[in-house]
């Protein structure tokens, strides 16, 4: 069906142009037909869609109107679903079917939306391009020879193909922003505790956080408003207001400061995506917005920091899949070591197996003082060069990625080439702040994505930019052809 935005559906359905059952089966069909060459979902659930669309169709004709009623959402498969396989693209949780929905799907369900299925992803989260989950790549409907970014690879391809309207998504290090950049959509990773992360499967514990990937803004401060707010199950969770993101939309953008650190704009920037991000610094300039040239000096250090804090707790939180309680389990082990060491060998890809060896030795005795505490000293630091930066400006702007989407196996072999392509997002994780990303044009026919920091709790402003920035350009209406 033709790509749609949420707005749109709520405006056909409350105007009884089509019904949620309609657009479903709309959608359902567009997965059935388009999956099989994308890889974006690893489970669809249709007859449960279904009979939500209807449940959603009959509580509006009777008056009701919870504010995402009837539209149709994918979820990255890395959050518990009641009933639903949970893999988080791995072999290890392949039989996993949770008995609880993890918050936000909890709270997406009571805002009535209606679930399609479970989106591919790198496994636990644990990649740039979606190339090491167990059920294969997901392929960028821009070019299919090319990665669609990652982790939530699959999510980005199934609302740039038009297989959803929008997705849930999860971002440790960048993976909302990098995959809505590469696949030419607007995905927000909000504050750290913004979003409950009950039910979420655990990568790197401080870092994690969930957001929405969908085709504007707009759409993206719906979903936000939905999923957001305090949870008292999980211990991360800020107790604070859940603003109505929408509402802050149509504020205008005259006198507001926007930092450019120089540090983004360096030799690894790739010229074209350079190019088109300095034209929508100069659009939002001329849109009222003053420039101002900032500094983030130890921009230099995030991959290294990042590299060690994650891997450290993520070989903490994996260390629960055993095969004794739940997940994979090796064939006949002979003794319990043996249980241990070939569940987790057969159980595990490279690169989670990297990691975790990675994260074990960065915390071991003789180690920790060396690696995880210098590298949380540096954490500080970036933090610090973000308050710095906040008193001066509003907002910081530059590219989401340095890179155009790559091919497939271009840096597979080559672990610190992947690793950096996440160095203009990983900073924002380890202070905890929030961020957007946001279409703003195309280099070599592949989209490029402008990425927006705000201070804590400015997601209300970093939408309300993204959605006056897409009210005067028109790049994220474009879509990909279909082959």
């Amino acid at each position: 069906m033709p790509a749609q935005t949420i707005t749109a559906l709520l405006k056909g359905m409350c105007n009884k142009e089509f019904s949620s059952v309609e657009i479903t089966r709309g959608y359902l069909a567009s997965i059935a037909a388009n999956n099989p060459g994308l890889n974006a979902f690893i489970t669809v659930t249709g007859e449960t869609a279904l009979a939500q669309a209807g449940a959603a169709d009959q509580r509006r004709a009777n008056g009701e109107n919870t504010p995402l009623l009837g539209v149709p959402l994918a979820h990255k498969d890395i959050f518990c679903t009641r009933g639903v396989r949970t893999s988080c693209g791995s072999r290890m949780l392949g039989n996993f079917v949770p008995p609880y929905d993890a918050t936000v799907i909890s709270k997406l369900n009571a805002a009535g939306s209606i679930s399609l299925g479970k989106t591919n992803m790198d496994e636990f989260a644990m990649g740039s391009s979606t190339e090491t989950s167990f059920y294969g790549p997901t392929l960028n409907p821009w070019a299919r020879d090319r990665v669609p970014g990652g982790s939530s690879g699959g999510s980005a391809v199934a609302v740039a193909a038009g297989l959803a309207p929008a997705a849930t998504g999860t971002d440790t290090g960048g993976s909302i922003r990098q995959p809505a950049a590469l696949c030419g959509l607007t995905g927000i990773k909000p504050t750290y505790g913004r979003v409950s992360r009950l039910g979420m499967v655990a990568f790197a514990s401080s870092l994690d956080q969930a957001g929405p990937m969908a085709r504007t803004a707009e759409d993206c401060a719906l979903l936000l408003s939905a999923m957001a707010g305090f949870d008292p199950a999980d211990s991360t969770s800020i107790d604070r207001e859940v603003e109505d993101y929408r509402s802050q939309l149509n504020r205008g953008l005259s006198g507001l400061k926007v930092g450019v650190p120089t540090e983004y704009f360096n030799a690894a920037l790739d010229d074209g995506i350079a190019g088109v991000v300095l034209e929508g610094l100069r659009q939002l300039e001329q849109m009222g917005v003053t420039l101002v040239d900032i500094s983030l000096p130890h921009t230099d250090l995030c991959v290294s920091a990042y590299y060690v804090i994650a891997p450290a707790e993520a070989s903490t939180n994996l260390s629960r899949y055993d095969g004794v309680r739940y997940g994979y389990r090796c064939a006949e082990p002979s003794d319990l070591h043996d249980l241990y060491s070939r569940t987790r060998e057969e159980g595990f890809g490279a690169e989670v197996k990297r990691r975790i060896l990675v994260g074990t030795y960065a915390l071991s005795a003789g180690y920790y003082e060396a690696y995880y505490r210098k590298a949380q000293q540096i954490r500080r630091l970036l933090q610090q060069d973000f308050v710095r930066a906040f008193e001066q400006v509003d907002i910081i702007a530059g590219p989401t990625t340095p890179h155009l989407a790559w091919r497939f196996g271009e840096k597979s072999s080559d672990p610190i080439a992947m690793y950096l392509e996440d160095s203009y997002t990983l900073g924002v994780n380890l202070a905890g702040l929030p961020a957007i990303s946001a279409p703003a044009g195309f280099s070599e026919q592949l989209p490029v994505g402008m990425q927006l920091i705000g201070d804590y709790f400015s997601e209300g402003r970093l939408l309300n930019v993204a959605h006056q920035f897409q009210q005067q350009t028109d790049w994220h209406q474009r879509t990909p052809v279909r082959n």
